[in-house]
């Protein structure tokens, strides 16, 4: 599933290729791909006519601000006036692709939007997970995408500080690993940037919330900005389905150190990489150099 390094990674690519042009129509090609409205025809009637301002990105989730009077330089010259939220979630194998409209349709592809000079902006998804909303600027987004409510702090925010990250791990005994997928905890992290996260903090997966030292939590918690900002650079990770908007791979597999590794020495260490599955979900780690040690320890007050 992208996480926020490949979905931030799209959310750029958007803004420098979609901006204030008026969207002329689309397809849906599979209904249950539209989550909000109920008909596919209130989608694209909802997005007919209107240009997107800006895309931004909050978790693992794109929201494009939508506007009216913004791309017609014959429009009476007004400020541009709301006209709701374009929202999408790629869910585990969703692409959004920038084209040229005359390119052949892909087979999995479930939405299209026409733009401007013969371009469009392609929804495909093999499995089918990911979803749309359409979302009337009379309607909070929240109101109608629920989950945005529930979701934690960004990892570069302020919201995220040490203080907030101990506070929150301090009581908590789940194994670490399990936390971090948590999107209340902290929005976008996934398996990927979990388990690099953890290795350069020198955390086992399986290390309880509460049995965290002080330096440990201060660790894990530059660990996770500095894996997400690497990979971001990297332009995400692709593993198998993850594309950019023009269809190209991320890098940041080839610089992983641990995830997906199973097997391969640790470039620290020259111990094999383990796998072990936690709550559903693969864990990857070094056993030298992540070695699971559970003491009745708990976070002091920072």
């Amino acid at each position: 599933m992208p996480e926020l390094p490949e979905v931030e990674t799209v959310r750029r690519g958007l803004n420098q290729m979609t901006l204030s042009q008026a969207i002329g129509g689309g397809e849906v090609l599979l209904e249950r791909t539209i989550a909000h409205p109920f008909l596919a025809s209130d989608f694209l009637g909802g997005l007919t006519g209107v240009a997107i301002a800006q895309w931004h990105r909050r978790g693992k989730y794109l929201l494009a601000e939508l506007v009216r009077n913004a791309s017609n330089p014959h429009a009476p010259k007004t400020a541009p006036q709301p006209a709701g939220w374009l929202g999408v979630h790629l869910r585990m194998t969703g692409q959004l692709l920038w084209m040229s409209q005359d390119e052949l349709l892909q087979k999995h592809c479930r939405v299209r939007l026409f733009f401007p000079d013969g371009k469009e902006l392609r929804f495909v998804d093999q499995r089918t997970f990911g979803q749309m909303w359409w979302v009337p600027p009379e309607q909070r987004l929240e109101k109608v995408m629920k989950t945005l409510a529930l979701l934690g702090p960004e990892p570069f925010s302020p919201e995220f500080s040490v203080q907030y990250f101990a506070g929150w791990l301090s009581d908590r005994q789940r194994p670490i690993k399990n936390a971090l997928l948590d999107q209340t905890l902290v929005a976008g992290i996934g398996n990927i940037y979990a388990d690099e996260s953890l290795f350069l903090s020198k955390i086992h997966p399986k290390t309880p919330c509460a049995h965290l030292k002080r330096k440990q939590v201060q660790k894990l918690h530059g660990s996770i900005i500095q894996v997400l900002q690497d990979s971001i650079g990297e332009g995400g990770t692709t593993f198998s389905d993850f594309r950019d908007i023009k269809g190209t791979n991320g890098n940041y597999g080839n610089i992983a150190w641990v995830y997906d590794r199973e097997g391969l020495p640790c470039q620290v260490c020259g111990s094999l990489i383990g796998r072990i599955k936690m709550a559903g979900r693969s864990a990857h780690f070094c056993p030298r150099c992540q070695p699971l040690s559970i003491q009745p320890l708990s976070i002091q007050p920072l």
